[in-house]
């Protein structure tokens, strides 16, 4: 064997100008390679990222460029297209106040979805608040679940929930339930099998299948949401997936998240956006649901999404312009902190204009690389007067927006470019002060757990200062 090698090796370097024809096929892939990327249109820092890394990687750089780089979605996004076309029309909204009109406009100019309200709004803290909300709201229903997960794991919590489906569709409830196929690819079909039996419906979000080489796998592009609704009366929508990684009564070190219980007319708002994306998935025509009569509560509140199968960038727009607004406070939590440059052009400004800028994030998240990457940004954060907490109990895994003491955002977006561009998601925005005082509560108990960052920290170049320097250079391909 290892002659065989030897004389492959010794006939590859007797070929006539073979290092002539390495040096073309280098400049050749460099040239097909840079133009695919340039062509994507993408904003220059990520496309000088692209082509700066995979040009010292020949030929290996095209593969990961293929599986993992961004994508152009013309087709994706006339299959989205084809789902919309015959939906119900979005709930009619109704009119918010002179101070709440310009985000609300923005906001359905860029989701088509108005301005509603909600008569209740829990917030939800932790998975076992969640998870006890949930299935008491499931034994409750009586016509049909829907349900739309990034992850669910054949864990207790998973089974649980499970076993919860299964009964209400013995019962003859209609459930639904839509699974992103790569964040719940260790849910076996097996386990699933029951409800399937029971009557329920089970669909995964881009399926990872083995397609004609000139189309690429999603492998980005997932279903980051986590919907569920409930006979069209109650709604739930957050962070929290289903797994025992987020229950803190089966593990001391479980993420520390939020969720949201929503009843009122904003629930229509959040069906509509799971009848749609069950439609993409399923290939099969809308579904054609009996909306109860629109139940107008006191809670302004509106449904954003985004995803790639739309250029607004609704979600990061919403935050961005929410941080603009501010006159006194902007307070922010996510595990993932890799802002773009106006999301850090707000965030400093908003400090610099001496408003209480905080951004809490976890101490380590589940991604060394993305912790690296965050760290990077502290300098000019600091320097501009915006308080850093570092969550150190447990992995924080809350994503919220508290600008002044009437406006929220809280949803399944981290602030980062993946979020922000390439994963469906959703959140909720709110202009309501009770709900806006429980949430800077939670917040500033939180920030009392999580040490600030000091701006004179030490920070030692080979262990610190280049690791992190490194990590930001990646950041806008996190």
């Amino acid at each position: 064997m290892f002659e065989a090698v030897q004389v492959a090796w010794s006939s590859l370097l007797d070929i006539p100008h073979l290092r002539l024809y390495l040096v073309l096929g280098w400049l050749g892939y460099l040239i097909w390679l840079g133009l695919w990327i340039v062509l994507q249109k993408r904003e220059p820092v990520a496309t000088l990222s692209w082509l700066i890394s995979l040009a010292a990687l020949p030929y290996v750089g095209f593969l990961i460029y293929y599986f993992f780089g961004p994508q152009r979605i013309r087709r994706h996004r006339m299959r989205r297209g084809r789902a919309r076309a015959g939906l119900p029309p979005a709930p009619e909204g109704f009119h918010p106040s002179a101070d709440a009109i310009e985000l609300a406009r923005l906001g359905q100019a860029t989701t088509g979805l108005p301005p509603l309200t909600a008569t209740t709004a829990e917030l939800l803290i932790d998975g076992a608040a969640k998870y006890t909300a949930l299935l008491s709201a499931i034994a409750d229903a009586r016509e049909h679940i829907h349900l739309e997960y990034y992850i669910f794991l054949p864990d207790r919590t998973g089974e649980s929930l499970r076993d919860a489906l299964v009964e209400r569709a013995r019962a003859g409830v209609q459930v639904r339930l839509l699974l992103d196929a790569v964040g719940s690819g260790r849910t076996k079909r097996r386990f699933l099998q029951p409800l399937v039996e029971a009557g329920a419906e089970v669909a995964w979000f881009h399926p990872m299948k083995v397609q004609w080489f000139w189309k690429r796998p999603w492998l980005n592009m997932r279903t980051h949401r986590k919907i569920v609704v409930i006979d069209g009366l109650v709604g739930f929508t957050g962070g929290i997936n289903v797994t025992d990684d987020e229950d803190e009564r089966l593990r001391e070190d479980a993420y520390r998240d939020l969720h949201l219980r929503l009843e009122g007319d904003v629930v229509r708002a959040l069906q509509l956006v799971f009848v749609e994306d069950w439609a993409y998935a399923t290939g099969q025509a809308p579904l054609r649901l009996h909306n109860p009569a629109p139940r107008p509560g006191t809670i302004a509140t509106q449904v954003l999404v985004s995803g790639p199968d739309s250029s607004w960038e609704a979600i990061h727009r919403l935050h961005v312009s929410a941080i603009h607004s501010a006159q006194r406070r902007v307070w922010l939590v996510t595990p993932y902190f890799v802002p773009g440059e106006a999301a850090r052009m707000a965030l400093t400004s908003a400090a610099l204009g001496g408003l209480d800028v905080r951004l809490l994030v976890p101490k380590i998240s589940d991604s060394r690389l993305v912790t690296l990457a965050a760290r990077s940004y502290f300098d000019e954060l600091l320097a501009a007067g915006v308080k850093i907490h570092e969550y150190g109990p447990r992995m924080l895994h809350s994503k919220a927006l508290l600008c002044d003491d009437d406006l929220a955002i809280i949803g399944s977006a981290n602030f980062d470019h993946r979020s922000f561009r390439l994963n469906f998601e959703v959140s909720v925005m709110f202009r309501d002060r009770t709900l806006c005082a429980g949430l800077a509560r939670l917040i500033q108990s939180e920030c009392c757990l999580a040490p600030r960052v000091r701006d004179d920290r030490a920070r030692p170049l080979w262990r610190t200062q280049l690791p992190e320097a490194l990590a930001r250079l990646v950041s806008p391909l996190l």
